[in-house]
């Protein structure tokens, strides 16, 4: 019985490159995938007072960003969309002021 010796060829790479893609993203949820951090526990996390680096710290950078000068104080909106969900944080110049969502609502 003669066994064949498997030579691995450039036809066999990107069959190896989708099997291990599909292995590493199996347990990735879409937020990881994405690179989203907008999830209700790390919306949960922001609260009053924080600083613009602390919220972007948790939340990553705003998706949309508007300044407004109000004459006695800056206006700063950050808004954070991934797909339905978003979320809406206020600032009072760097200071958190308010913040809004979508997530946990019934649509």
């Amino acid at each position: 019985m003669k066994t064949q010796n498997m030579k691995m060829t450039k036809a066999h790479l990107p069959v190896l490159f989708l099997a291990a893609l599909a292995f590493v993203f199996s347990g990735c949820d879409r937020n990881a995938l994405t690179g989203s951090k907008l999830t209700p526990a790390n919306y949960d996390q922001v609260t009053l007072g924080m600083s613009k680096a602390q919220v972007e710290k948790i939340l990553g950078p705003p998706t949309t960003m508007e300044t407004k000068d109000m004459i006695i104080f800056k206006k700063t909106t950050y808004r954070y969309e991934d797909g339905k969900k978003f979320a809406i944080v206020t600032f009072k110049n760097d200071e958190m002021d308010s913040k809004d969502t979508n997530m946990g609502r019934e649509p």
